[in-house]
C-alpha cells in the first residue's frame, strides 16, 4: 500500500502548493473533467488496440499485485526449500525412481501435502514436477538441465512483464495526448475568439489543463505503476528460479543440504532465512517413506 500512500502524498503536495500560492482550483476543476475522458479514454484506447484479450483479462490481477506487493514471502521460500530438500533426500536415499509417485500424482503426495504454498501454486508444482521428472529419466547433465530451464523462466518472465511494458508505453503516450487536449481546447478558443478577455482567458486556461493533466498522469501515476507492476514480477520470478538452482546443484552432486542452502544464497534478501533458521528447518524435516 505504499503505492497509494505515495500517490496520495504527491497529488496533495501538487494541488495543494498551487491552492497555497493563489491559484484559482475553480477553472481546473471545471475543466478536468472533460481532458480527463479525452485523455484518459485515448490512453485506454491506445492500451486496448496493443494487447489481446488475454492480457486484458489479467489486468486487474497484475494490478493487484503492484499494490499489494510480491505475493511470495519468507515462509513461501523456506517452505520451497524445504519441498525441494525433501525430494533430494528420497532421491538420495532410495534413487530417482522413488520420485516417480510424487511427481505424477502431485495431488497425493505426502511431500506436496506438508507444503500447503507449494501445491496450491500451479505454476510452481508443475515445473518441480517436470523438471524433477527429467531428473528421473536420467537427465544427469548439470549444464543441460540448467539451459533448458533458463530458457523456460526467461520465456515466462517477458510473458509476464508484458502488461507492465504495456503500461510503461501507455505513460509515454499521455504527455502527447495532453497536447492533444490542450490544442483541442485552443481550437475551442480560437472559434470564440469574439467573447471578451475574461471569458478567453478562462478558456484558455481550461485548455492548458490538459497539458499538466498529461504530464501528472504520465509521470505522477502510470509510469510509477508500470515500474512498480515490473518489480514485484522480476521479484516473483526469482521463486521458481531457485528450483533450478537447487536441482542443477544436486545434478552437480552436492548433498541435499548443500543444496538447499546454495538455494537460500539466491533468495532475495528481504525473504531469505538465516543460515541458522534453514538448518533448524532441515533438521526436522523426516526422511520420506516413498
Amino acid at each position: 500500500m505504499l503505492f497509494l500512500g505515495g500517490l496520495v502524498f504527491s497529488l496533495l503536495c501538487v494541488f495543494g502548493a498551487f491552492a497555497a500560492s493563489g491559484g484559482a482550483l475553480a477553472p481546473l476543476i471545471a475543466s478536468m473533467p472533460f481532458e480527463l475522458v479525452t485523455i484518459l479514454g485515448a490512453a485506454i484506447g491506445i492500451f486496448v488496440m496493443s494487447h489481446s484479450k488475454d492480457d486484458l483479462k489479467h489486468f486487474v490481477g497484475y494490478l493487484m499485485r503492484a499494490l499489494k506487493g510480491p505475493r511470495y514471502n519468507k515462509a513461501a521460500y523456506l517452505e520451497l526449500l524445504l519441498t525441494l530438500f525433501r525430494f533430494l533426500r528420497l532421491a538420495h536415499a532410495k534413487g530417482n525412481m522413488a520420485l516417480e509417485e510424487h511427481i505424477e500424482n502431485p495431488q497425493d503426495s505426502s511431500i506436496f501435502a506438508q507444503a500447503p504454498i507449494v501445491k496450491d501454486d500451479l505454476v510452481t508444482r508443475n515445473m518441480i514436477c517436470d523438471y524433477l521428472r527429467l531428473v528421473s529419466l536420467n537427465m544427469d547433465d548439470a549444464y543441460q538441465l540448467d539451459d533448458v530451464m533458463s530458457r523456460e523462466l526467461k520465456k515466462n518472465l517477458t510473458e509476464e512483464l508484458h502488461i507492465s511494458e504495456g503500461l510503461q508505453t501507455t505513460a509515454d503516450a499521455l504527455p502527447a495526448l495532453g497536447i492533444v487536449a490542450a490544442v483541442l481546447g485552443v481550437i475551442k478558443t480560437m472559434a470564440s475568439i469574439s467573447k471578451p478577455p475574461v471569458i478567453l482567458g478562462e478558456m484558455i486556461a481550461g485548455a492548458l489543463v490538459g497539458t499538466f493533466l498529461g504530464v501528472l498522469l504520465s509521470y505522477g501515476v502510470v509510469a510509477p505503476l508500470a515500474a512498480k507492476m515490473r518489480d514485484v514480477v522480476m521479484q516473483d520470478a526469482r521463486y521458481q528460479d531457485i528450483i533450478r538452482i537447487v536441482l542443477v546443484a544436486h545434478l552437480q552432486g552436492n548433498a541435499p543440504q548443500v543444496c538447499a542452502e546454495i538455494g537460500r544464497k539466491d533468495i532475495p534478501l528481504p525473504f531469505m532465512p538465516s543460515f541458522a533458521e534453514l538448518d533448524t528447518a532441515l533438521s526436522d524435516v523426516s526422511v520420506p517413506t516413498a
